[in-house]
């Protein structure tokens, strides 16, 4: 399972250059001027991850895949863009289809770049953005509501859901995010709520893109934005995308050395991508030998035949047991045939809660 993160945010805020910077690709135009992003771009990158390296250095295999992130980046919203303002809202409709949404917010001064309402003022932006993504959802929800409603002359399933959908419609004209809304036990109901991709219904980070100056230890708007975010119990990074961009083309080494030079140890990248990881309940686990080193993408939580899932449904559904070695032992032996010997390799079940960082084989039979 593949993350896909959706980069919201105003004209001039620096939203396209942290995509420029993400994703190594240059095809996000990055100018001083609102609604230079006229399509919306979409790239996969690759997951940072140091225990795929050690891995990797260590199996030598013919192939090393990271796990991956889909980053969709969309024009600049502004005041009115869900009623067609600006560009409308026609690109909200790309990120509908992402599992979490940064929200990009400008906390830098620069009177060489204009902010399309005049000063830098990040939680402003935030409410904009935010109810531009409520009131795209209403529109949704609206419609809808009116569809459930003619199916409820004839199916009280559609009758039930109707009158749920009513009263989400209620919660969002109050100004309360779709997420906040008790889901109820009716399948009807939650078939619409899946297919509407409700924008307010996906977890949030907070991305403060600030100057190099603050990049270390931040300013105050960057600890408005820190404090919007703990309050609402979302995800918060502190990014450069300047300096993410000027990265781009560095060796590793040469990027560890200019990141130390400012006080940081790791790349917007990587810490977005973290954020978005806590932020949605994901974790890693790992396989490894001679063909391939690879890392896969679950939910904390699943059990084996889940995680054995991502790789092929057959694994799943024949699932027999799994060969567990965890990444710090499998890096103290040898190699694979010390662990077993060890006793540091585990046979376990279907109830196996699979953790962060196992190094796992699967055994099945369909």
């Amino acid at each position: 399972m593949a993350l896909s993160i959706g980069i919201v945010g105003l004209p001039n805020v620096g939203k396209s250059t942290l995509f420029n910077a993400l994703t190594k690709a240059q095809n996000a135009q990055a100018a001083n001027y609102p609604f230079c992003t006229i399509e919306p771009n979409k790239a996969t990158v690759a997951v940072p991850d140091a225990r795929v390296d050690a891995l990797s250095a260590k199996a030598r295999p013919q192939k090393t895949i990271y796990a991956s992130v889909d980053f969709i980046d969309i024009a600049g919203l502004v005041r009115g863009a869900s009623k067609g303002e600006g560009l409308g809202n026609q690109f909200l409709a790309n990120i509908r289809e992402c599992a979490a949404i940064v929200e990009v917010v400008r906390c830098f001064e620069d009177e060489n770049i204009a902010h399309v309402d005049g000063d830098v003022n990040p939680l402003r932006d935030i409410e904009t953005i935010e109810t531009e993504l409520l009131l795209a959802d209403l529109q949704s929800v609206e419609k809808r509501l009116e569809k459930l409603q003619k199916m409820a002359k004839g199916s009280k399933d559609a009758k039930n859901a109707a009158a749920i959908m009513q009263d989400l419609l209620a919660h969002l004209n109050e100004g309360k995010a779709a997420r906040a809304f008790p889901l109820p036990d009716n399948e009807a109901f939650l078939t619409s709520w899946r297919e509407l991709g409700l924008l307010t219904a996906k977890p949030v980070i907070y991305c403060a893109n600030v100057d190099e100056a603050a990049l270390a230890h931040g300013n105050a708007h960057v600890e408005e934005v820190r404090a919007l975010a703990g309050q609402r119990r979302a995800g918060f990074a502190c990014i450069c995308a300047k300096l993410e961009e000027e990265l781009q083309g560095l060796s590793d080494e040469e990027q560890a050395e200019m990141l130390t030079s400012y006080g940081i140890t790791e790349s917007g990248l990587a810490r977005i991508i973290h954020t978005g990881y806590a932020t949605l309940g994901l974790c890693s686990y790992f396989t490894a030998g001679p063909d391939e080193v690879r890392a896969w993408t679950i939910r904390q939580g699943w059990k084996a035949p889940q995680a054995a899932g991502v790789i092929h449904t057959d694994f799943e559904r024949g699932f027999i047991r799994a060969e567990v070695i965890s990444f710090e032992e499998y890096m103290k032996h040898e190699n694979e045939a010390a662990c077993r010997a060890d006793g540091v390799l585990r046979v376990e079940g279907k109830d196996y809660v699979v953790r962060d960082g196992d190094v796992m084989h699967f055994l099945f039979n369909v």
